[in-house]
This record gives C-alpha cells, sequence and structure tokens, in this order.
C-alpha cells in the first residue's frame, strides 16, 4: 500500500507550477463525446481521477489517444454502449456527468449511482429534477439511473440548492436540447464556466455562466473542437495553505488569481503576505506569527469546502481561537482527529470546528480519509518539526494531485512515496 512518509519543519521556498483543474477536466471529458468528431483537450492532470474517466469513455466505445500525459485526442463516434460500467462509476463521482453527456447526444443514458469520497450526503436529485424538466424520463433502480427521452425540450429550471454537478448536467444535456433552456440559481464556479466555454467552441449556444442565470439555446449537433483546462484553483490553494504552514515563500504559477481571492483573503487575515501576478500568486509567511480568523464554506465565489481542510490545518498553528465553519459537506471533518494525533487542537460542534492554536504538530502515523484531507495531512505533516509523518490511504490523494510528493521535494520537502514498511524504516534512518 503506498504512503507519504515526511520529515517536516523546513520552509518550503521556491515556485510550483500548478496543473488543470480536475474539476473541470472530469466535465470536459465527458462532454467531449457529444460530437461524432475529434476534440483535443489540453492541460489535462495526469491524476487518478482522469485516467478513471477516460477509461469509462472508451469502454462505452469511444476512441481516447494519449498524446502526450497532459494532452487527449477524443472521438466520440464510435459510441456502442449507453450504459456505463459500475466499476469505473464507483471510482468517482463525477462520471454522472456522461448522464448529461449521453441523454444530450443520444437521448439515453444509464450510469451507475456514483461513489467518490465519502464527505457527506451528495444526492443527484436536483440533475434527475433537471432532466425530467428537459422531458425525460428518469429512473433508478438497482443502483442505476437511467434516463431517455423521444426528445428534450428545453425548459426554465430552477435549482433550489447551488449544485455545480447539476448545473454542468442540465447544461450539457440542454445544450443538444430544442429551443431555449434557462437554469436559474446556477452555480457560479470556475469550472462551470471552463465547461460553459468549452461547450461553445464546439458549436453550444451557452451564455450567463459564472452568473446565476444561465441560458441555453439548444443546437442540433456540436463539432470538433481543441481546448485547454483552466488551472486548478484547489491544487494552487492547497500550495498556498503550505507556504503557510512552513512559514515558507512559495511562488505559484500557472494560476488565474481571481479564482484564487477567498483563499487568498483568509491567509491575508491569518498574517500571511500575499503578491498577485497577472497568472501567478507569491504567498510569504517567513517571520510571521499566524493569527486566528472565522472562516465559513460557500458556494463560489465564497470560501471553497474543497479549500477547508487545509485551512484548518494552517488556523491550526494560529494565535488564538479560529472557527471553520462547513457549511457544504457535513462529513467533511473526519481528519480532526487524525490532526489531532499530531498535537492538533479541534473541537468539532455540529458542522463548526473551533480550533485553538498550538504552537507545532508533531509527526504521527496518520490516515487520509479524503482527497483534500489527505492533501491537508500533508501539509501539517511538512509543518511537524518533530518526529516523523506516515501518511496511509493515500490513493485518495493521488486522485486529485499530479506530482504532489516530487512538487513539494522542488520546494525544499523532505517527503518520498514509499510502498512498503521497510521503505517507511529506512526513511525514518536516513532522516534522524
Amino acid at each position: 500500500m503506498e504512503q507519504f512518509v515526511i520529515k517536516g519543519g523546513k520552509p518550503l521556498t521556491g515556485s510550483v507550477e500548478i496543473g488543470g483543474a480536475k474539476n473541470a477536466a472530469l466535465a470536459i471529458i465527458a462532454a467531449a463525446i457529444m460530437t461524432d468528431e475529434d476534440v483535443v483537450i489540453e492541460n489535462l492532470p495526469n491524476v487518478n481521477d482522469v485516467n478513471v474517466m477516460l477509461g469509462a469513455i472508451e469502454d462505452i466505445g469511444a476512441k481516447v489517444e494519449r498524446k502526450d500525459k497532459h494532452t487527449v485526442k477524443v472521438n466520440g463516434a464510435t459510441i456502442g454502449s449507453l450504459s456505463v460500467d459500475y466499476d469505473y462509476i464507483k471510482k468517482i463521482r463525477a462520471s454522472y456527468y456522461l448522464l448529461g453527456a449521453l441523454l444530450g447526444k443520444y437521448k439515453k443514458a444509464e450510469v451507475a449511482l456514483p461513489g467518490g469520497c465519502a464527505i457527506g450526503a451528495r444526492p443527484i436529485d436536483l440533475h434527475l429534477k433537471g432532466f425530467r424538466a428537459l422531458g425525460a424520463t428518469v429512473d433508478t433502480k438497482y443502483g442505476l439511473v437511467s434516463a431517455e427521452a423521444e426528445r428534450l425540450i428545453g425548459n426554465d429550471i430552477y435549482m433550489d440548492k447551488v449544485s455545480v454537478g447539476a448545473t454542468i448536467n442540465i447544461m450539457m444535456a440542454a445544450a443538444l436540447a430544442e429551443g431555449k433552456t434557462i437554469i436559474e440559481n446556477a452555480a457560479k464556479e470556475p469550472h462551470v464556466v471552463d465547461v460553459a466555454n468549452f461547450l461553445n467552441s464546439m458549436g453550444a449556444n451557452i451564455r450567463g455562466a459564472g452568473t446565476d442565470v444561465i441560458r441555453v439555446v439548444g443546437v442540433e449537433k456540436l463539432h470538433g473542437t481543441e481546448y485547454s483546462v483552466i488551472p486548478d484553483q484547489i491544487e494552487a490553494g492547497t500550495f498556498m495553505c503550505a507556504a503557510a504552514a512552513t512559514h515558507g515563500n512559495i511562488l505559484i504559477k500557472n494560476v488565474i488569481p481571481k479564482h484564487l481571492e477567498a483563499t487568498s483573503a483568509k491567509l491575508i487575515d491569518a498574517g500571511c503576505i500575499i503578491e498577485e501576478y497577472d497568472d501567478s500568486v507569491r504567498v510569504i509567511a517567513t517571520n510571521v506569527e499566524l493569527q486566528h480568523t472565522a472562516v465559513t464554506t460557500l458556494p463560489y465565489p465564497g470560501f471553497p469546502t474543497d479549500m477547508q481542510p487545509q485551512m484548518t490545518v494552517v488556523l491550526g498553528l494560529a494565535h488564538g481561537t479560529s472557527t471553520v465553519t462547513e457549511s457544504i459537506f457535513e462529513n467533511r471533518f473526519k481528519y480532526v482527529d487524525e490532526l489531532s494525533r499530531m498535537g492538533g487542537h479541534i473541537q468539532v460542534e455540529s458542522n463548526i470546528a473551533i480550533i485553538t492554536g498550538v504552537d507545532k504538530y508533531t509527526g504521527a502515523r496518520v490516515s487520509a480519509p479524503d482527497l483534500r484531507a489527505g492533501a491537508a495531512l500533508v501539509v501539517a505533516g511538512l509543518s511537524a518539526d518533530e518526529g516523523v509523518t506516515v501518511v496511509d490511504d493515500i490513493h485518495y490523494i493521488l486522485r486529485g494531485y499530479e506530482d504532489f510528493d516530487g512538487k513539494l521535494r522542488a520546494l525544499g520537502a523532505n517527503i518520498e512515496l514509499v510502498n512498503s514498511e521497510r521503505e517507511v524504516q529506512k526513511f525514518i534512518l536516513q532522516v534522524s
């Protein structure tokens, strides 16, 4: 079983290049099969979730050609099955995007109910409500969601709750529906905008992405395109928090600073210095005494739920008492017990973490409960100047971070990816 083993206590310094946004890439891969022409997608992150999604579309008959590790050519003309195998779905939640893509193109789709990280209930009822509003018959049984329509017809759809997945799924299906669809209370996240831009580059007619009202005028068919995925704001935010927690100085390159504003604002509250450039951000935390603050996760442009564990790790080292309120997912504090093993002082009451800052974390053996919490525990290990941290279950982390340990080593971190207890002991001997 793969593990990260870390000897922390060293400020991270230097520069790091951020890859493509995983959450945008997964939806864009699904949308790529909506045309029978070639689609070239660039700046794909080479992470497990992306590779699983490519495997899923290949499995139903799409042609997938890897041009290099960050570029792929997809052709959906040869799709022979409209049923997506459970083996793929149980690995990643975002495979539900194949429902909207296949329903839009073929007016029929069957996908197993999705899996992913266990961070709380993420029902797909809003997705299904949207499909029904477009005229599809939707059925859920035996762990499968099937949707079918003789024709899809545009409609006004009000989202009862802001949902990124449902917004993207409905947008995809509506792109090939007859007439006009208006999605109200739509999600405004950067990857919603990226998927809309991608679909528009294929000939779709989508306006308003990035606002809470998206208007889609259906077209008869989509055509091929070449498209580059936006940078990953969560990967960028994770390295920003790593700079803060280790009192380092990191230039984070290939980012869209506007997408990072909520994270930047809270790190500034905590005492860090943030310098913004056209496509990069520098976080300076050298000789800084971190200060307490309050964070509440909210839909974009609010503070992202995917940055909550990393920010909690930073605030665990801040002077005074901080609070982190999780308003998106109810199970997102499962990592707190692991952080407590490293000396963190955090009490969770309902959806609020009350964090009393400590002087430092200490190395310990911890287990990653999900993708972002796993990355946060790595950040905590990097800041711990006593002992060695071993992070188990890093398959979660590898789902969403490309070459995480390599990028950290380039910043001066003492971290290794190991495959056995013997390698763990060898690392401990080397650093002791």
